[in-house]
């Protein structure tokens, strides 16, 4: 009646531990790819965005994190005061600063 459902015949040989030099390189492997897909590519990022930050100037037209567009009235060391119009001025954290704007780029929005 097994005609259907093989025996099962214990295996005799030794269980193999692997090599552990595959291990190590496999381990190597993923260190570097961690390095240059993540970690690299955001540190980057953050060294330009200190970099932007730190560049900021009175005049500059910029967009904020939440999509604010305006032009750069005034510049603390932490904040920036954004005229939005000719009567409206906020005031942002220089961190919410996502990009400097083309000098012309508010007049053709």
């Amino acid at each position: 009646m097994s005609f259907f459902i093989e025996t099962a015949e214990a295996n005799t040989a030794p269980a193999g531990g692997g090599d552990p030099m595959s291990l190590i390189i496999m381990m190597v492997v993923f260190a570097a790819v961690f390095y240059f897909m993540i970690w690299r590519p955001q540190a980057k990022r953050q060294k330009e965005h200190k970099n932007l930050m730190s560049a900021l100037s009175k005049g500059d037209e910029i967009v904020t994190n939440g999509g604010v567009v305006g032009k750069i009235s005034k510049v603390s060391d932490d904040f920036v005061t954004v005229a939005v119009n000719d009567n409206a001025e906020i005031i942002f954290q220089k961190a919410a600063v996502a990009s400097v704007l083309p000098k012309g780029t508010i007049k053709s929005i």
